[in-house]
């Protein structure tokens, strides 16, 4: 996509969003948010009624000089927020001033915005709407804005051969390798000797026509800066310049812009990405197609000026060997060539290097964080420029000086940009896994390698499955509102992962309506002698809290939360596709089956024995047998408990009636049955447990089978 560049007492050059994105951009000197729909009679509006009556409009708007007519009956697009771009240096220029939208074949349209103070003037005359191609400029105020199509790449990469390569076509290149005839210049030899009176660690490579200098980082660190009070001054005020980015584009713009101040003689900067496949990862030179190149983003200091292409061989030399590296050659001598090229095809041949004939050395600076890994910044200019602005400066430095200060100073420029990469990186991921863990697993892994961390390992866990009651037959009843369902049980979700994080526990999974939880990784819960038993209270804790605010009236459901205790693997779990944070084994199968229980016994809360022995050893949970199970899809009996909660205004059974539930679940178990039938008649009638075993007794008249286990099987 081309770049916008906007010129006036400031500056700045951005690039516009893909057709595909949908976006438009609103331009103004503070724009907040995407601006009202433009009137369609902007230039003209014509009206006329179709068969079914409705009102057909179309507007009328000079595209590049000429009048054409807007589709009609265009479907009307879903309204999405405009991307906000500031001018704030001119006073001229509206809040909201203008809406840009980029159109097919590189067009830019602009609109004026119905809030617009001052006229938008293109091509000497103030249009409401019009549309620009690449080169051609429109101004408000003060401020020139220029379309400009973005540089591609030279070298070896084929845009057809699939390496991902964003920009325009490649430009035809220069020849290859120079003839004897066609010496090098006096001014480029004596360069070269300079050049190789470098310290050792820096490696000179001269390849005929291109000469290749690599800067090692620990020699760059020890070299002091020939003008150091300028680049004091520029250092000092870099980091609040860069550091106040509040996106990746304007981190670009800034940096780019820093660079073009401190290089003087630099014609262009960009900032390039390039993603390294196996091949390069290799060292294989000839590999080309394993390096996609993309501008991420491009600045030029003279705007009337052709844009340099970005050689890809610098590039993929800088990767290749993570250090900064210059390349120079005689422009001269290619000027000569050019002249003298004919229809030979030794001539015709593609230049592998960087050389152009209005810049004579680039230089490439790797960026050396994760958050940008395959990044460089690269600079290009002239040695005319060079020795200009050293003269203007009254300095007497050589031109190796110069260029290995401008290679120190964007290595410095590359250190900050990657620093504040990897911290905004490293928050984005911390901010990503807040919402798994409890701030206080944050802290306890922060400073360590969280990949570590999140590898599956087996563990002790606890594991709570807690679902929606009631969400099926809300939903039917709300179909015709579904947004508002969805807000209420998003609010019922929060719910339950409020108190799974602010007992230290981790969200495991959503499954629709319900949320799964687990304690006991990816720390162990430090709470007493035995972390299982901290695990399970924690796991508890976190039920009991949901049941309090079901209770309170927090949600529209009821819910239904089943935990259990055991062994499980925890972790990063996931194909290629898809990776989430989760826990996989029988224990959470197990802690999904006991929530399916809770709608059989009509209670809140089941848990499993293992859990329940661990809250047995703690204070402050009162349970109940329910007697042995053998859930759906299991083959194993486990003994079930109902974790009781006393809830304000809600009844609850006395020690006495618990010790009679006590003797009759045993009595039933033991194929007692008309003893068992006595006794859970004697509890309240409000119990909804004792009604499963009532139906059981009744359905065999009072006798147990002859085959009686104990153990209550309940089929899907």
């Amino acid at each position: 996509m081309p770049d916008l560049i906007a010129q006036g007492e400031g500056r700045w050059r951005r690039g516009l969003p893909e057709i595909a994105a949908g976006r438009d951009v609103l331009l103004g000197r503070l724009p907040q948010t995407s601006p009202p729909p433009p009137k369609r009679s902007l230039v003209e509006e014509t009206r006329g009624e179709n068969t079914s009556g409705e009102i057909r409009r179309a507007s009328v708007y000079a595209d590049a000089g000429v009048s054409r007519v807007a589709a009609v009956d265009q479907p009307q697009k879903r309204h999405v927020a405009a991307i906000p771009w500031a001018v704030p240096w001119d006073s001229s220029i509206s809040r909201h001033h203008a809406i840009l939208r980029v159109i097919q074949g590189d067009r830019l349209q602009v609109t004026r915005d119905p809030r617009a103070r001052n006229p938008i003037f293109y091509r000497g005359k103030p249009r409401d709407q019009f549309v620009v191609v690449p080169g051609e400029h429109f101004v408000i105020g003060h401020t020139t804005f220029t379309l400009a199509r973005r540089p591609g790449f030279t070298g070896p990469i084929d845009s057809s051969s699939g390496s991902g390569i964003a920009g325009p076509s490649l430009p035809p290149g220069l020849p290859a390798v120079p003839s004897m005839a066609n010496p090098l210049s006096d001014e480029l030899t004596a360069d070269l000797n300079a050049l190789q009176s470098l310290p050792s660690d820096s490696a000179v490579s001269p390849a005929n026509e291109v000469t290749e200098m690599a800067f090692a980082e620990s020699a760059l660190r020890q070299r002091s800066f020939h003008d150091t009070q300028a680049r004091i001054e520029l250092l000092a005020r870099l980091p609040d310049l860069v550091a106040g980015s509040v996106s990746d584009e304007e981190l670009f713009a800034r940096v780019t812009d820093v660079l073009l101040r401190a290089t003087p003689s630099a014609s262009a900067v960009a900032i390039v990405r390039a993603t390294i496949g196996e091949a390069a990862n290799n060292q294989d030179v000839s590999a080309t197609s394993a390096y996609a190149m993309q501008i991420l983003h491009y600045d030029v200091r003279n705007q009337e000026s052709t844009s340099h292409d970005v050689s890809t061989k610098l590039v993929m030399a800088t990767i290749r060997r993570r250090d900064s590296v210059l390349h120079m050659w005689d422009k001269h001598l290619h000027r000569g060539q050019n002249a003298n090229r004919g229809g030979d095809a030794s001539t015709s041949s593609t230049l592998d290097y960087t050389a152009t004939e209005n810049v004579d050395w680039a230089f490439c600076v790797p960026l050396r964080s994760d958050a940008c890994r395959g990044w460089v910044l690269y600079v290009t200019g002239t040695r005319r420029g060079i020795v200009e602005s050293d003269d203007r400066a009254g300095g007497s430095s050589t031109l190796v000086d110069r260029l290995s200060d401008d290679v120190k100073f964007a290595e410095v420029v590359g250190s900050l940009v990657s620093g504040i990469r990897q911290a905004n990186h490293f928050q984005q991921r911390h901010a990503a896994m807040r919402r798994f863990f409890a701030p206080v697993v944050l802290d306890a892994i922060a400073g360590t390698d969280s990949e570590s961390w999140l590898q599956p390992r087996e563990c002790d866990l606890s594991v709570m499955f807690c679902d929606l009651r009631g969400f099926s037959r809300t939903s039917e009843i709300q179909s015709g509102q579904l947004l508002v369902l969805l807000e209420q049980v998003s609010a019922a979700l929060g719910v339950m992962t409020k108190h799974i994080l602010d007992t230290e526990g981790v969200i495991g999974d959503f499954h629709g309506d319900a949320a799964m939880g687990f304690w006991g990784w990816p720390l162990p819960l430090p709470h007493g002698t035995d972390p299982m038993v901290a695990a399970s209270a924690a796991a508890a804790r976190a039920a009991t809290a949901i049941r309090h605010d079901y209770a309170r009236g927090q949600s529209d459901f009821r819910c239904g939360i089943g935990i259990a205790s055991g062994k499980a693997v925890a972790g990063r779990i996931g194909t290629v596709d898809q990776v989430k944070v989760t826990a996989f084994g029988p224990v959470v199968n197990l802690a999904s089956r006991l929530e399916g229980l809770t709608k059989i016994f009509g209670v809140e809360i089941l848990v499993d024995q293992v859990t329940a022995k661990h809250l047995q050893a703690s204070d402050g949970f009162r349970l109940r047998t329910l007697g042995r199970v053998r859930a759906a899809g299991t083959k194993t009996p486990i003994e079930i408990f109902q974790l009781l909660v006393p809830v304000e205004n809600g009844p609850q059974l006395s020690e006495s009636q618990l010790q009679l539930s006590q003797a009759a679940f045993t009595a039933f178990g033991e194929g007692r049955w008309d003893d068992a039938y006595q006794q859970l008649h004697d509890l309240p009638a409000w119990d909804r447990p004792k009604d499963v075993l009532l139906q059981r007794i009744l359905l065999h008249h009072r006798t147990a089978p002859a085959d009686w286990d104990g153990v209550l099987e309940f089929s899907k």
